[in-house]
């Protein structure tokens, strides 16, 4: 079965389509800045026969139907194509941010699930009115094909109850459903998979600590296989120093920020997402900008990493206590986490007594797939495993059809 899997977003589409039978990446591709009316790209890179094409399409796409059409007729043209046409596609995955309580698996859409996502955007807006839309343009699109709804946060649902619960009064879950839910939960459940994988060990036996350290970053803890606690929260700012998110603050600067400045709830909002973070410190966001910085002898983007590392190393050590000191692994994953060495290096050092040993020669060398950067000695191997949500994403999509069928 091929699968394609679209991660929509406000103004752009990200997607791959895999052959499943082989786990097979057969393209992949994203659209960018739809609906501006003055351009707009497409980028779309093919895996065929053991060769790399890529492509470039600029133009705008008034819409994100005519992205969509965009892509299909790259899938299906008769020289960069991969299929003949979309009946071959037999299924269509989605990332979902937010499903709140109600999903806690991936799910077949139907307009059950639609409300769902709409009513959840008010947790996150960023992110589920674009998952939607990328829902209705494939329905549109590609009638009679399955959809399959994959969500961020369904594997943080499995989190014990005092993990979750915030110390607020009570009705505020039961009205509200204010608790911690944890987000990049499609990133740790695959990279907890591939961990135990890689380990060669049951994965309902692996305890684990993951670091998907990107852009947005946030750390799980993994027991027997499931989510015991998640640096992410409410909504996606909770947790970690991120590129443009502040990551844990007091909540008492939030209602001090709105008194002092005059700020609605929607500009401290603003705030907290969008300009703060290692944006807000040192004005940069991609942490090669943020070394080249370090390396000229810019104090700020110095103290923007060492806030970053700080809060990934506080995260760490809580994490090894929840596991007793003894986790079978710790996981770097995500941008920063797979491709910056030193960030890794920063995040381990000194931590030699809690028997992880950085292997400074392993942990400089670059390669694709899942590695080990720790000693032979390292009691707790430190491991670097790239992720896969959309191989994740339609993974699980093959077995939803298959409970259907």
């Amino acid at each position: 079965m091929n699968v394609l899997v679209i991660n929509s977003g406000s103004s752009s589409c990200k997607y791959r389509l895999l052959d499943m039978a082989t786990e097979t990446l057969l393209c992949s591709g994203l659209a960018e800045r739809i609906g501006d009316p003055s351009s707009g790209c497409l980028v779309h890179e093919t895996f065929k026969d053991g060769k790399e094409r890529k492509v470039r399409r600029e133009h705008p796409f008034p819409t994100h139907v005519a992205a969509m059409e965009e892509i299909i007729a790259l899938l299906t043209d008769p020289e960069v194509g991969v299929i003949a046409d979309r009946g071959e596609i037999g299924a269509i995955g989605h990332r979902v941010v937010h499903g709140g309580v109600e999903v806690t698996e991936p799910v077949l859409v139907d307009e059950k699930v639609k409300d769902i996502i709409r009513r959840r955007s008010v947790l996150s807006p960023l992110h589920n009115p674009a998952n939607l839309k990328g829902i209705e343009v494939a329905e549109e699109l590609f009638p009679g094909t399955p959809n399959v709804a994959v969500f961020d946060t369904e594997f943080g649902t499995g989190m014990p109850e005092e993990a979750y619960m915030y110390a607020l009064p009570y009705d505020c879950y039961e009205e509200l459903g204010v608790r911690r839910y944890g987000s990049h939960g499609t990133s740790h459940k695959y990279v907890a998979w591939a961990t135990a994988k890689y380990l060669g060990k049951p994965l309902a036996e692996l305890d684990s600590i993951t670091m998907h350290l990107g852009n947005g970053s946030s750390m799980t803890c993994v027991r027997n296989g499931k989510c015991l606690d998640s640096s992410m929260g409410l909504g996606t700012v909770e947790g970690l120093v991120m590129g443009t998110r502040c990551g844990s603050i007091d909540p008492s600067i939030i209602p001090f920020l709105m008194e002092k400045k005059g700020l609605s709830t929607a500009e401290v909002s603003e705030l907290m997402y969008k300009r703060s973070g290692m944006l807000g410190i040192c004005g940069h966001t991609d942490m090669r900008d943020i070394h080249a910085l370090i390396a000229a002898g810019d104090r700020k983007a110095s103290l923007a990493l060492k806030l970053y590392v700080r809060s990934i190393r506080k995260m760490l050590g809580a994490y090894f206590f929840l596991l007793g000191g003894r986790p079978d692994a710790i996981v770097f994953t995500a941008g920063i986490g797979t491709n910056d060495a030193i960030t890794r290096a920063a995040v381990c050092e000194g931590l030699e007594p809690l028997g992880l040993v950085l292997d400074p020669a392993a942990n400089d060398t670059r390669t694709s797939g899942p590695r080990t950067i720790s000693t032979k000695d390292s009691r707790v191997p430190i491991l670097v495993i790239p992720t896969n949500e959309e191989l994740q994403i339609a993974m699980a999509a093959v077995q939803i059809l298959g409970k259907a069928s």
